[in-house]
C-alpha cells in the first residue's frame, strides 16, 4: 500500500520538473566594441534583434554619452537649491465670533476669601450678580457670561475655586 504522503511528494516533484523543462538558456550575445571591453566582459546586443531599416533613434535617445565637467565645477561644490514657498498669510487681527474673556469682570476677587468655606455661605454673601454653583464633578454647560460668578465645590461641598463665566 502506498502511502498518500508519497503521492503528493511525487506530484510535486513531477510538477517542479515540468516547469523547469520550459525553461531556455537565453542566446549568447556578441560582444560590442567598446562596450564592457576594458574590463574583458564582453557584453553586447543580443543577437538577431536588428532595428528596421531606416530607423534613426529620435535626438537625445541615443546611446548613453559620456557627461565631461571642467575641472574647475567639479572642485567647487553645487549650492543647495533655494525652497520655493507660498508667502505666509498675515497674523490675524482679533478674535471674531468669540466673547473675550477680560479679567475679573465679574468681581470675583472681591469674594476669593469664600474659598475653602462651605457652600452655605454663598447666598450669605450679598452677591448682586448672576452665579453658578457647579457641584463635584456636575455637569456645567459651556455657555460663557463674562459678568457671572462660578463657585466650584468639591465633593464635601467646599468652595474650591472663584472665577467668571
Amino acid at each position: 500500500m502506498i502511502r498518500i504522503s508519497w503521492i503528493s511528494r511525487a506530484a510535486i516533484l513531477a510538477l517542479g520538473a515540468a516547469s523547469l523543462a520550459g525553461c531556455t538558456r537565453m542566446p549568447p550575445t556578441a560582444p560590442v566594441q567598446g562596450v564592457g571591453q576594458a574590463a574583458g566582459y564582453g557584453y553586447g546586443q543580443p543577437t538577431g534583434y536588428a532595428a528596421p531599416t531606416g530607423y534613426t533613434p529620435a535626438a537625445g535617445y541615443g546611446a548613453p554619452q559620456p557627461v565631461t565637467q571642467p575641472a574647475a565645477a567639479m572642485a567647487t561644490p553645487m549650492p543647495a537649491p533655494i525652497p520655493v514657498s507660498d508667502p505666509a498669510p498675515p497674523p490675524a487681527q482679533g478674535i471674531t465670533g468669540l466673547t473675550e474673556r477680560k479679567p475679573d469682570l465679574c468681581g470675583a476677587a472681591k469674594i476669593a476669601d469664600a474659598v475653602g468655606k462651605p457652600s452655605s455661605v454663598i447666598p450669605t454673601l450679598g452677591l448682586t450678580r448672576e452665579y453658578r454653583i457647579v457641584e463635584y464633578r456636575g455637569i456645567e454647560a459651556q455657555v460663557y457670561v463674562p459678568n457671572r460668578v462660578v463657585f466650584r465645590l468639591d465633593e464635601a461641598g467646599t468652595i474650591t475655586s472663584i472665577d467668571c463665566g
